[in-house]
């Protein structure tokens, strides 16, 4: 297996729209297609595709969020149909690789719905330590997140 990120542009943003989750994980990752137009409308997000042997099998949505002032990987997705074979893992680790290269002396933050103990503990292999946990409403449904930095 060999994980590459290229950014989402004109030439691959429907193969990333097509990337899809299990119905069950739907209530806790937000849609491709609402992360790339929360990307063109909002100032400092990027949105990444994630390759394996050249096929899109995820995407992650990271940004300069300016209430922690400091970076969040906002979104990390693997589509449903290649989950469960270690692209998690391979990913996270690509992605922070990627990150510590591009701003090595900033943290970054990432955040999961505190049901998600799959993204939880995944995070947590990673090097990430949990910070708090925080609720937010959006479009009338309340979400509680816990909030994870990884330190630098």
């Amino acid at each position: 297996m060999s994980i590459k990120l290229v950014p989402i542009d004109r030439e691959n943003y429907e193969e990333c729209i097509k990337l899809k989750i299990s119905d069950e994980q739907t209530k806790l990752v937000a849609s491709n297609i609402r992360s790339l137009v929360q990307a063109a409308y909002e100032p400092n997000f990027y949105p990444l595709g994630v390759y394996n042997e050249n096929k899109m099998v995820g995407f992650i949505l990271y940004d300069f969020d300016d209430e922690l002032n400091g970076w969040s990987m906002s979104r990390l997705m693997i589509a449903h149909s290649h989950q469960n074979k270690g692209l998690g893992k391979l990913t996270l680790k690509a992605f922070i690789t990627f990150f510590k290269d591009k701003y090595p002396s900033e943290v970054l933050y990432t955040s999961a719905e505190i049901e998600n103990h799959i993204a939880i503990n995944l995070y947590e292999s990673a090097g990430f330590k949990k910070l708090d946990l925080f609720e937010y409403i959006y479009n009338e449904e309340k979400y509680k997140e816990i909030r994870m930095i990884l330190n630098p």
